[in-house]
């Protein structure tokens, strides 16, 4: 009798999906920063970092957590071939 639990994902999944997460929070840090007020403008808000980097930065990092979800490990697709 054994104790493995059949989850939705494995090992692999659940570090895909970490690492993507963090690349996510990595591109909101990067968009942050002073912002503009009545009194004072703020040319800072729109730096090629917070317009053009961070976006993408956080496109990856969603990209691979999709990855991370649609990937099936290795030893679960070969019993699928095999059977």
């Amino acid at each position: 009798m054994t104790d493995k639990r059949d989850f939705a994902f494995g090992r692999m999944n659940f570090i895909l999906l970490a690492v993507g997460m963090a690349v996510v929070i990595l591109g909101f840090i990067l968009m942050s920063g002073n912002s503009s007020s009545e009194t004072a403008y703020e040319p800072d808000i729109f730096s090629t970092r917070r317009t053009v980097v961070a976006p993408i930065v956080c496109l990856l990092g969603f990209v691979s957590m999709i990855y991370a979800v649609v990937h099936k490990p290795k030893d679960e697709a070969q019993k699928e071939v095999t059977e």
